[in-house]
């Protein structure tokens, strides 16, 4: 049967929730077949539009700098097939040429993995948004952002904002981080697109207005499920942390074709059904919920 992608929502963890895991740092990068596609499109947005995916403070070159030392080595040791150092001791696909020397640490270190590559730093506000490469957004942009303390980037989360509990247990988490931890995250999407931005303002207007996604399309063909695979590291020389974002998507109608469809189609629903209004609007799912639910509990009938 054919493989999905990470499937955080077959049951293994819940929605709106923090989920942390110990993260095994040979496991820390993840390579699959999409590669060269998720690579090629990271060239693509540098191209069109670097000021709105690479952030920086003027500061933190040192810590990007630290960033790619530890992915150069990493990578290296983990995939000598794919990766070698190179004259300037830099990491380099194999595939392809070497990032340019005189791009930023961050901007280089971006174009050797599939992972987009955000650094936290903590400051008078608590741990903020110091510098980012964002080619793939989940329905954020990056440079709204950028500068914000995590209580203000989580703030249109249900249950993540100023005040919660939840932002209380992630600010203690990282003050205290010393080992690796791995997360995931969805959403569903009505594209495959890779680059999907949104604004603060449009989630607002989505959520008052409440529009389908998919219009008059069948959900089974036009719905793609979004995974995050996200990591958190601290950097040991610089005591910031490396938040990592790797994307997968599959079309909805993949599970089908699982030998395991019926269980994950409907853990995905009930997850779906739980879901409240706030969450619903804040996934943009409250006018599809039901259609979506259907078609995987006809997915789960022919399990």
């Amino acid at each position: 049967m054919p493989a999905l992608s990470p499937t955080p929502y077959d049951g293994s963890t819940s929605p709106f929730t923090i989920g942390l895991k110990p993260l095994d740092l040979a496991g820390w990068i993840d390579i699959d077949d999409t590669f060269d596609l998720q690579l090629g499109e990271k060239q693509r947005q540098y191209s069109e539009r670097t000021p709105e995916v690479l952030v920086a403070e003027a500061d933190t070159i040192d810590a990007q700098q630290e960033v790619l030392d530890l992915l150069s080595e990493h990578l290296v040791a983990q995939f000598p097939q794919r990766y070698a150092i190179g004259p300037d001791g830099i990491a380099a696909s194999l595939a392809g040429p070497a990032a340019n020397a005189s791009l930023p640490p961050l901007h280089r270190a971006s174009l050797l993995v599939q992972e987009d590559l955000i650094l936290m730093r903590k400051g008078e506000t608590g741990w903020r948004l110091a510098a980012g490469s964002l080619c793939f957004p989940s329905s954020w942009t990056l440079t709204e952002k950028f500068g914000l303390p995590i209580h203000e980037i989580h703030q249109p989360v249900p249950d993540f904002g100023a005040g919660s509990r939840n932002n209380e247990l992630i600010t203690r988490m990282f003050d205290r981080l010393h080992q690796p931890v791995l997360r995931f995250n969805w959403s569903i999407q009505a594209n495959p697109n890779l680059y999907h931005p949104m604004s603060n303002a449009g989630r607002d207007e989505r959520a008052e207005t409440r529009p389908s996604r998919f219009g008059g399309r069948d959900v089974h063909d036009a719905a793609f499920i979004r995974v995050e695979r996200q990591t958190l590291r601290k950097l040991p020389v610089s005591g910031d942390i490396l938040f990592t974002i790797r994307i997968y998507l599959d079309p909805l109608g993949a599970i089908a074709k699982h030998s395991d469809r019926a269980q994950i189609a409907r853990s995905l629903a009930s997850q779906l059904l739980a879901m409240n209004g706030d969450q619903l609007d804040y996934k943009g799912l409250t006018a599809d919920r039901d259609r979506l639910v259907a078609a995987l509990e006809k997915i789960a009938a022919t399990g």
